[in-house]
């Protein structure tokens, strides 16, 4: 029965983070919010609230352990099995994207957080600061998206009335107000819910096979939690898009590590395991590394990667799996 809990907790969280997305992005369009503000903000942040809400219930239910597992589990299957599948399906042709900048910032986000993680547990002075370098990541994309989008204008200054609202998934400008009012109280009222019911279901899975919570992060919520992820790049690499796949990735760590982390430090204390500090943010911080040849060499992510970061994925999975 916890099985069937926890899986129908990650469905409602999946489910309910799209409403909410949907119903942020809507109407913030139809009250004159840039479609470029709404994509930094409300599209980021709203894409991760299933594991931010999950970080802050385990807060609260006093499993703090989920929440460091979660985010730590999450980065390791993002780059290994999230890049790892579609690589396998189809290939990833990374020589025309561009991602060395944000690549940089997650690397610099990851020793970040594995330096404050030394200190064995994640205080809300800690949390602070995984903010702040959130705040200056943000900032910094909100300056290059800015100039981006004055070039694209003046190189099409003819074209002038582009619609903003087909950069951005799920916009429909032309959605009732009372389809938006329904996407936002959908995604408020159920992501709590599936939040308690995975947090719950996650716990007593825990202690019923007698592991740690953050073990349970760190493979069965960390992989729930990674699936709009790993939709999102498989659609990519189908689509030839290699460059949304890795931005999907790259963009995805950063928030986990700095945004999640940083709030639910602010809710309470976040102790980091030994487990974690000697081998799990060791494992994140060299998946991150297998990225560079891609990032700055423009490797081709091609079915034999795909097997390796696949099966990296699963071995590591074992290990943690064997050790607990």
């Amino acid at each position: 029965m916890d099985l069937i809990f926890a899986a129908l907790g990650l469905l409602i969280l999946l489910l309910s983070g799209d409403s909410l997305v949907r119903g942020a992005v809507n109407m913030s369009l139809r009250l004159g919010v840039p479609a470029l503000i709404v994509s930094l903000t409300i599209v980021a942040f709203g894409t991760s609230a299933p594991e931010l809400l999950i970080s802050v219930q385990a807060i609260i239910e006093g499993v703090p352990g989920l929440a460091m597992g979660n985010v730590v589990g999450s980065n390791t299957a993002n780059i290994l099995l999230v890049l790892g599948v579609p690589a396998l399906i189809s290939g990833l042709s990374t020589a025309t994207c561009d991602t060395r900048k944000s690549y940089i910032q997650m690397m610099g986000a990851s020793v970040l957080f594995i330096i404050l993680c030394m200190g064995g547990v994640i205080t809300w002075m800690q949390g602070l600061v995984l903010l702040a370098a959130l705040g200056l990541m943000l900032s910094s994309a909100f300056r290059v998206a800015l100039s981006h989008r004055r070039t694209n204008h003046a190189a099409v200054a003819n074209d002038a009335c582009c619609e903003d609202e087909e950069e951005i998934e799920g916009a429909d400008p032309d959605m009732p107000w009372w389809k938006v009012i329904l996407f936002l109280v959908l995604g408020l009222i159920g992501l709590p819910l599936g939040a308690d019911l995975l947090v719950d279901a996650s716990t007593n899975i825990a202690r019923h096979f007698g592991v740690s919570e953050t073990v349970i992060g760190l493979t069965l919520v960390a992989l729930g939690t990674s699936l709009p992820e790993l939709a999102t790049t498989v659609m990519a690499a189908l689509r030839n898009q290699a460059e949304v796949a890795l931005g999907n990735v790259i963009g995805s760590n950063m928030f986990n590590l700095l945004a999640i982390i940083g709030v639910a430090s602010l809710v309470g204390p976040i102790p980091v395991e030994r487990g974690i500090l000697q081998f799990d943010l060791w494992v994140m911080l060299g998946a991150s590394v297998l990225l560079a040849p891609f990032v700055f060499l423009k490797w081709h992510m091609g079915r034999v990667w795909g097997i390796v970061l696949s099966v990296l994925y699963v071995v590591y999975v074992l290990i943690v799996l064997g050790m607990s």
